[in-house]
């Protein structure tokens, strides 16, 4: 096969990190080429020079055998790449054909009686965003406002945008993580149209199921190196997470059935609007009881993150109540819940679960640093408080220097295991003296490689068997699907089921995501 895009022997530095060391790379003519790795091992920063939005500082590029410097994004876009990224680059106000025009602009001539004026041409922008939709399955109407439309398709609207700019190299970064598994296949059909119609695709992703799914090749990168490159007919989950943890890792969750007791958290037509006033949790109700996990299944901005909010004080409740162990909490203050048992793995890391100034040692103890034996009434125990860090790193991996750096020169990984062990710490201690403690986690393995997520869901699985009652939110299904004993589905701020995990199957749960409930699923 001919090599349409090479890196080689690519090294990118930034101060303190090196985040691609010698790095090879090539893609072939007509293929998808999956590159895997967790958070931080140096994938998108080689994307992100392909793309023109680093200068390595070693190696060389070359385009079609043809060595080239690709200085901006624009240089890429000239040379037929075109990028995808995660987050996607959209104007929420504006039409399809209006962000697909968007520094591509068409005019056409306006004769008036002033003279000849110029204007978008948006007649045949649209026309050819028809034909590229269509030659390619992508299904987008150039007329609709981008922020009416569902992520599924502002996502085809970012392929489309690369596809109108000509691009025969598109590098997708993460394309699946705001997807539901339906919206996932019906993407992997499009990459796979988009190849055999000569275009070549990098396919950037952490998860393991999705790489046997459509890629024809996968090269896994760990810190900041390239671990090597196989055919999917010669790999394994199993193989392909060692290469990208460098040791053998267990990716089955091993729990035994639940056995639910006594509510411990019930939530009550809850109703909570998010900042702009708009009601994102429209009559929730659930029931979390002691010994069991409920998994909170939805594609992200479902109204995950305000339902989680109110359930831990964070943000104010409009209507419904929320009953902790009987007593009613609804309005009840952060701090009081901590008291009453409850522990909160938070979906932004930064914002609700660190101080990023403060040490490890002072960020491990933040929910109890006031009480014995951390302190006597005002004096607060160093010792003590010390000790109790010390232990909480080694018990869960904590990669720092030492228990007095700061948390905010942590990798994003190491930080979240700070609020872990923080917070399942406190659901063991709540265990052993006989309480049935309630553990809300959000998100709990965002950032974490899979050796650490491994570690994680054992010990989630393990608070639930020590009599917790776990509230996990997640936008993993997998995760979902795994850890659950039960799964209820979130879409547009409503629950619209919930299913038994060990008899759900991921299609099942995915059309509840998409909004389809099982009656029309079955109609």
């Amino acid at each position: 096969m001919t090599s349409v895009l090479q890196a080689t022997g690519i090294t990118k530095r930034f101060p303190g990190v090196i985040a691609n060391s010698r790095v090879d790379f090539t893609l072939e003519q007509g293929e998808i080429h999956a590159l895997l790795g967790e958070n931080g091992a140096g994938k998108s920063t080689l994307m992100n020079i392909l793309y023109g939005l680093y200068q390595p500082d070693e190696g060389q590029v070359a385009i079609n055998g043809q060595p080239v410097t690709i200085a901006s994004p624009h240089d890429a876009i000239a040379r037929g790449i075109g990028m995808v990224h995660q987050h996607f680059m959209l104007v929420s106000p504006l039409t399809v054909t209006e962000n697909i025009m968007l520094g591509q602009e068409s005019v056409a001539p306006l004769t008036k009686a002033l003279g000849e004026l110029a204007v978008l041409d948006r007649r045949s922008a649209a026309a050819r965003i028809r034909e590229l939709s269509q030659r390619y399955g992508l299904a987008v109407d150039p007329a609709a406002i981008v922020g009416d439309l569902p992520v599924g398709a502002q996502q085809r609207v970012e392929i489309i945008k690369a596809l109108y700019r000509q691009a025969d190299i598109l590098i997708l970064d993460e394309p699946t993580a705001v997807l539901t598994p339906q919206e996932a296949d019906e993407l992997f059909v499009i990459m796979r149209g988009m190849v055999e119609q000569g275009r070549s695709i990098v396919f950037i992703t952490h998860k393991l199921r999705e790489v046997f799914a459509v890629a024809d090749r996968i090269s896994v990168m760990r810190d900041g190196r390239m671990v090597g490159t196989i055919r999917p007919a010669e790999a394994t989950r199993e193989l392909l997470a060692e290469m990208m943890v460098g040791r053998k890792v267990i990716l089955q969750v091993d729990k035994a059935a639940a056995q639910p007791g006594a509510a411990v958290l019930e939530v009550e037509d809850l109703h909570v609007m998010d900042d702009r006033q708009h009601m994102t949790v429209a009559g929730v109700s659930l029931t979390v009881r002691a010994g069991e996990i409920l998994g909170v299944a939805g594609v992200q901005g479902n109204g995950q993150t305000e339902l989680t909010e109110a359930l831990t004080g964070l943000r104010r409740v409009a209507a419904g109540r929320v009953i902790l162990k009987g007593a009613d909490t609804t309005h009840v203050p952060p701090r009081q819940l901590v008291e009453a048992g409850a522990s909160h793995v938070p979906e932004d890391r930064h914002k609700h679960g660190l101080v990023l100034a403060f040490p490890v040692r002072d960020n491990l103890v933040l929910c109890s640093y006031y009480q014995p034996p951390l302190a006597q009434g005002v004096r607060l125990n160093y010792a003590a408080i010390a000790a109790r860090a010390a232990d909480l790193v080694r018990q869960f991996d904590v990669r720092t220097p030492g228990i007095g750096t700061s948390a905010g020169s942590l990798s994003g990984g190491n930080q979240q295991k700070v609020i872990v062990a923080r917070e399942l710490s406190r659901i063991s201690e709540a265990g052993a003296n006989g309480h049935a403690p309630l553990l809300i986690a959000n998100q709990p393995t965002r950032g974490l490689d899979v050796g650490s997520i491994e570690f994680i869901h054992r010990r989630i699985v393990e608070a639930r068997d020590q009599g917790a009652a776990v509230l996990l939110i997640s936008a993993e299904l997998d995760e979902i699907m795994s850890l659950s004993d039960r799964i209820a589905v979130m879409y547009k701020g409503h629950i619209l089921d919930t299913v038994d995990a060990r008899t759900a199957t991921r299609e099942q749960v995915g059309l509840l995501m998409a909004g389809v409930t099982t009656e029309a699923a079955h109609g």
